[in-house]
């Protein structure tokens, strides 16, 4: 292939990249009108934009003939848990495209990795510690994040061999301190007595009642680690490649690897304290990607973000238009990814890499 051909070949990928993320971001926001809209208060279409635009704007003319209490329920209720599900989904999705990529294995996510159960560990000794023992509320977050990166010290010493991480070795470990903090889990929720109902709502992954705080937190978390693993993403292709070679083109491998695996946690942390477990998004979403756009990680990470959020959003809105009952959201996705799972491990091999 000569060099113009392959200046066409960048140029066409490069434009999908801009098309397909053009095309999800519509459909986002499209998608987070009409949910804001869904519900049992007879809202129209044009009183949900001008209540989001009014309130963001601060012009509180465009809604002043709508009833004070349909505003509050779509701007202090609906929008919330709406945004807080676009930013879950959006970290979980690009911190298994992360994963799967560096660690050069499609079954590779912050669950199956244990990161996950790591951060929900430390979240459920916080709760218990706030309902049960202390007198003042600690971070939930802060007990997240500490769980989450501890666990992955752990399994990256597990599957330490010889000074060399082997991707199957990881998720190996990942399973098996994944038990093991289940069952700590398990410990907590035994003897939480009456209050173990709040440990058990928020470990399944639910987005019921969240606020602008969790807004605010995960937004600030997510955002700040994405970019931080995008400014990583071309050594992260480089290393995709092989790490010989992404040494041998100036790649510091040890200190990109260290610093995708603590920004991909903390992603992770902050998605498990604002929402529960909710698992599989990230292993559906970079797959599906890959097999449309291929897998350059500066068009995958952002493109998996925009895509989870609009997965993980439809998925809740689904749940609280279609059923009588509150279910955790967190239920679905593993519903459905589940068999996703099984796919991946039975017919695929690392040729998506």
């Amino acid at each position: 292939m000569d060099k113009l051909s392959l200046e066409k070949s960048f140029e066409h990928k490069r434009r999908s990249g801009i098309k397909a993320a053009v095309v999800l971001i519509i459909l986002l926001l499209f998608l987070i009108v009409v949910s804001s809209n869904l519900g049992k208060a007879n809202l129209g279409f044009m009183d949900v934009i001008k209540i989001i635009i009014g309130n963001i704007f601060h012009q509180e003319t465009l809604y002043e003939g709508i009833k004070g209490a349909y505003v509050s329920i779509v701007w202090d209720i609906r929008l919330p848990r709406i945004l807080t599900a676009v930013i879950v989904g959006a970290g979980l999705a690009a911190s298994g495209a992360v994963f799967q990529s560096l660690l050069m294995n499609p079954l590779a996510d912050s669950y199956t990795m244990g990161i996950s159960t790591g951060a929900a560990f430390g979240a459920s000794i916080a709760i218990f510690l706030n309902l049960f023992v202390l007198s003042f509320q600690i971070p939930v977050i802060l007990f997240s994040f500490i769980g989450a990166l501890l666990t992955l010290v752990l399994v990256m010493s597990i599957a330490n061999v010889k000074g060399y991480l082997n991707s199957s070795n990881m998720i190996i470990a990942g399973i098996i301190v994944s038990s093991i903090l289940s069952a700590g889990i398990s410990f907590i929720k035994s003897i939480s007595g009456e209050g173990v109902s709040a440990i058990v709502n928020w470990l399944m992954g639910n987005l019921a009642s969240r606020s602008w705080n969790h807004v605010q937190l995960g937004f600030l978390v997510v955002v700040f680690s994405l970019i931080v693993c995008m400014y990583y993403a071309e050594d992260l292709n480089l290393m995709s490649v092989g790490e010989k070679e992404a040494r041998n083109l100036g790649v510091d491998v040890q200190r990109t690897r260290i610093m995708l695996m603590v920004f991909g946690s903390m992603i992770t942390a902050a998605c498990v304290s604002i929402a529960g477990i909710i698992s599989f998004i990230g292993l559906i979403v970079p797959h599906m990607l890959r097999f449309l756009i291929g897998s350059d990680n500066r068009k995958i990470i952002p493109l998996s973000a925009l895509m989870g959020g609009l997965l993980l959003l439809s998925a809740d809105t689904l749940i609280r238009f279609a059923l009588d009952v509150e279910i955790p959201v967190g239920i679905l996705t593993t519903l459905l990814g589940g068999p996703f799972f099984i796919y991946i491990f039975v017919k695929k091999n690392r040729t998506l890499f």
